[in-house]
């Protein structure tokens, strides 16, 4: 299937978590969706398959603290930290001090 030209790039709800880096493998990857841990514009999904572009926002546990990520491209490789950190905008509430 082929996508028209005026329709934004979507991709793969774990690749995109490797291009941008979030985790280390898309096997990694697909076993964190399937814990139900991702959710893409506040519905929950199990599905690693699920395709995400720009304007979905993603809200996940990740290393310890809620993450919260608006895709701003969905990314075609994975780059260096700086290309990476450019796929997506964080909206992250601020960490809660250590005490």
């Amino acid at each position: 299937m082929v996508e028209p030209a005026d329709t934004p790039h979507r991709e793969r709800l774990d690749k995109f978590l490797f291009h941008a880096r979030a985790l280390k493998s898309r096997t990694l990857a697909q076993k964190f969706i399937e814990t139900g841990a991702v959710r893409i514009n506040s519905e929950r999904t199990e599905r690693p398959d699920r395709k995400v572009g720009p304007g979905d926002v993603l809200t996940m546990q990740l290393h310890g603290r809620i993450v919260v990520w608006r895709i701003i491209d969905p990314g075609t490789r994975r780059g260096p930290a700086t290309e990476a950190a450019g796929l997506y905008e964080d909206l992250s509430p601020p960490a809660l001090p250590k005490g």
